[in-house]
């Protein structure tokens, strides 16, 4: 496993290493003590799997308050999708800045998202599945959302007219949040 710091503080870039023969190939997608090694403290409390149907649908931007802050490490097993991570960290030198890249079946890529950041995902091909590795339960009285088109956050999404759910759709904006 190789992780590369981004542009925003605390949000890294995972990239997978398989080791491959005629048979196909085997990677390892978590391990507490790679993380450890460059100083990130995880721990699995459950894994998610979404399935979506339609391309350029948008998941997002989620994220749990204050005090079921949760850790994420996001995987594409099935698909493509564009995958952003929005700093909400009111001291955070990175407050108000997104970083986004492609996630794919192909690229076996990850992003890992720490507490106090949104995430969402807009999905580049039909048919698409994502797997979540939370670092606490779903809490549904701490879940929260902004709304995926905030112009005080301008996410660049590949796909201008997405599908959204309607509790997506209706996420406030970030002004409004406060």
């Amino acid at each position: 496993m190789k992780f590369t710091k981004t542009k925003i503080e605390g949000v890294y870039v995972i990239d997978l290493e398989p080791r491959g023969d005629a048979r196909g190939y085997f990677t390892r997608v978590f391990c507490k003590d790679e993380l450890r090694k460059v100083g990130i403290k995880y721990e699995i409390a459950q894994v998610n799997r979404s399935f979506t149907v339609e391309k350029g649908t948008i998941r997002g931007l989620h994220y749990q308050r204050s005090p079921e802050q949760e850790d994420k490490i996001i995987q594409c097993v099935k698909g493509s999708i564009f995958d952003v991570a929005l700093d909400l960290r009111k001291k955070s030198k990175t407050y108000g800045k997104w970083f986004g890249l492609e996630l794919s079946e192909k690229n076996k890529r990850m992003l890992l998202i720490p507490k106090g950041c949104a995430h969402a995902f807009q999905t580049l091909v039909k048919n698409v599945a994502v797997e979540y590795f939370v670092s606490e339960y779903y809490s549904p009285n701490y879940e929260s959302g902004i709304r995926w088109d905030d112009p005080a956050f301008k996410v660049a999404w590949p796909i201008k007219k997405p599908k959204l759910s309607d509790k997506d759709a209706n996420w406030p904006l970030v002004t409004k949040t406060k």
